[in-house]
């Protein structure tokens, strides 16, 4: 892929993240310094629209960035230095309301306390036990995805109260932070979403932790998070 496309998939991809509406080329034009005329973005967006990589919605409309874009987006930027501090304070500021001793409980508390700092779902499996706790589901339905398809929110719902778990054993799961993205998802009801997972130990026993929203999500900011939730539940301690 040529520089000057992959500079305007990121910024499409940026764009879409954080106002949910297709981007058209005079934002790009007036938002991101491409130095280049809005025809060429325009041609630009048709070759990358060629390769599968953002689609027109519908027509008039600017562009949204497919589950191809997305896995494009996720292997190109690297942590973000700025993200992880915005993870980190938001975390230590919710924990602040948790300073009494660490328990049993503290599956929950990180869970919890992550819900509270992204805009996804946050989970985590309970070790030696068949049972996953969710937060933040409120949040994920108001997200415009799925307010405007309420069907797949109900999809999503029905897996994680019923065959959650059992699922997320057959995912490769291990302590890097894993990013399963629309279609990449094993879990069919999961396939218009992108889902964060990681392994995390507690007391000699393992668990699973995670994010789980729309393909519009803050992937840098949330694989910062969840790492910052992880760390909590292993430590007690940010």
């Amino acid at each position: 892929m040529k520089d000057r496309q992959q500079q305007l998939l990121l910024a499409i991809i940026d764009n879409f993240i954080r106002t949910a509406v297709p981007v058209g080329s005079k934002t790009i034009v007036t938002e991101y310094k491409l130095q280049v005329s809005s025809a060429t973005i325009r041609n630009e967006m048709a070759r990358l629209e060629e390769k599968g990589l953002i689609v027109q919605p519908y027509t008039s409309a600017g562009r949204v960035p497919t589950a191809k874009g997305y896995r494009f987006f996720v292997e190109s930027i690297k942590d973000s230095k700025k993200e992880q501090i915005l993870a980190k304070t938001a975390f230590a500021q919710s924990l602040e309301q948790y300073q009494d001793k660490l328990d049993r409980q503290q599956v929950y508390r990180g869970v919890d306390i992550l819900s509270q700092v992204v805009d996804n779902i946050a989970f985590a499996t309970i070790p030696d036990n068949d049972h996953a706790l969710f937060l933040g589901l409120s949040k994920v339905l108001r997200q415009p995805e799925f307010m405007a398809h309420p069907e797949v929110a109900s999809r999503v719902v029905e897996v994680m109260e019923n065959e959650f778990v059992t699922l997320l054993d057959s995912l490769e799961i291990d302590r890097d932070v894993r990013v399963y993205i629309g279609e990449e998802n094993l879990i069919e009801q999961f396939q218009s979403v992108s889902m964060l997972v990681t392994r995390y130990q507690l007391g000699g026993r393992k668990g699973v932790m995670g994010v789980l929203g729309p393909m519009r999500m803050r992937y840098s900011y949330n694989k910062a998070a969840l790492e910052q939730a992880r760390e909590f539940l292993e430590g007690g301690v940010i």
